[in-house]
C-alpha cells in the first residue's frame, strides 16, 4: 500500500518494525501540525513529532544506533526524539 501524505510531498520515509517516520516536505506544511509522523502500514498514524516551537518544522531527519531520531528544524534547532512516542529528548539551537 502506498502512503499518502497528509499535506505536501512525503520528502523522506524511514521503515521501521512500527511502521515509516514520514517527513514531509516542510513547504507550504501548515504550522499547527508537525511534518514527521510515524504512520502503521494501515495508515493508522500512532504519534506526530512534537515540536520545539509551534512555528518549528522538521527539514532533515536521521535513525540512530540507539533508535532515538535525530532532527533539524526551520527555525534552527536540532532534537532528538524518543522513536516510541515522537516526544523531544533533547534539544538545542544550532543557529
Amino acid at each position: 500500500m502506498a502512503i499518502q501524505p497528509l499535506f505536501t510531498q512525503i520528502e523522506k520515509t524511514i521503515q521501521l518494525n512500527d511502521g515509516n517516520i514520514i517527513l514531509e516536505t516542510h513547504t507550504g506544511f501548515p504550522f499547527n501540525e508537525s511534518n514527521l509522523y510515524l504512520i502503521t502500514p494501515g495508515g493508522t498514524i500512532i504519534w506526530k513529532a512534537e515540536k520545539p516551537d509551534v512555528r518549528s518544522l522538521y527539514t532533515r531527519i536521521k535513525l540512530n544506533e540507539d533508535f532515538t531520531l535525530s532532527t533539524f528544524t526551520t527555525d534552527g534547532m536540532f532534537c532528538e526524539l524518543d522513536l516510541k512516542t515522537g516526544k523531544i529528548i533533547s534539544k538545542s539551537s544550532f543557529k
